[in-house]
């Protein structure tokens, strides 16, 4: 099962047409959930939701007196719905501007899209390097921090397949803050190891050859190691 990132759930959620409230009719907003979890703690179950915002909702309208005489609360609804179904729910809200911070806003909606625009161009990139076996370039991307995840991932499966052997030295000793990303680098150095039958000294680090019983560089034995 390949996990979705908030990144790849945004960019779905972007494709979709905005459901409108059942209690309203009016087009609901994207909402990033917070990082706190709900109900029985098994969280969201979304990074991103539909929610409407519009304060003479119906729901929202009525919510303040029912949640006064039923829970002796000053609070409200809002009208929630899971992007892509038809379920449609409540969530509570304790002030007019109770979870207004989390819309996702027309500013977020275009710096996605140069997101967007930069995973393209990046993927091209590396889809020419591929055929012209230019690993230097495709090193160059994935060690660049200004370029998408994404594309740097994908940059590091690529330097597994078509990069040259010094390019474990390069690699091995940088750390680069993310999870998939660092994964998919030991990958690639494991990938490189192979093509190369080459392997990492246990004692010194350095790549030598698999066969190896001497260490040409700390000069230990490693021989069944």
């Amino acid at each position: 099962m390949v996990l979705e990132t908030k990144e790849q759930a945004l960019e779905r959620i972007l494709t979709q047409e905005k459901p409108k409230c059942p209690h309203c009719n009016e087009e609901m907003s994207i909402w990033e959930v917070p990082s706190i979890t709900v109900g029985d703690g098994l969280g969201w179950g979304e990074p991103y939701l539909f929610i409407c915002f519009n304060d003479n909702c119906s729901l929202y309208e009525s919510g303040w007196e029912g949640m006064q005489e039923n829970f002796g609360r000053h609070a409200s609804y809002r009208c929630m719905n899971y992007p892509g179904t038809e379920q449609f729910e409540c969530i509570p809200v304790f002030s007019p501007m109770g979870a207004k911070g989390q819309i996702i806003d027309d500013q977020v909606v275009a710096e996605q899209e140069i997101l967007n625009q930069n995973i393209k161009k990046g993927f091209s990139i590396l889809a020419d390097c591929y055929v012209d076996k230019d690993w230097m370039t495709v090193l160059t991307l994935l060690t660049d921090v200004t370029q998408p995840t994404r594309v740097r991932i994908k940059a590091a499966e690529m330097v597994g397949d078509i990069g040259v052997s010094e390019v474990v030295d390069t690699i091995q000793n940088l750390k680069f803050g993310n999870q998939k990303l660092q994964e998919a680098v030991d990958k690639a150095i494991s990938t490189i190891h192979n093509r190369f039958f080459t392997r990492e000294c246990p004692f010194c680090a350095e790549t030598i050859k698999q066969r190896a019983k001497i260490c040409k560089h700390c000069k230990k034995e490693v021989a069944g190691i």
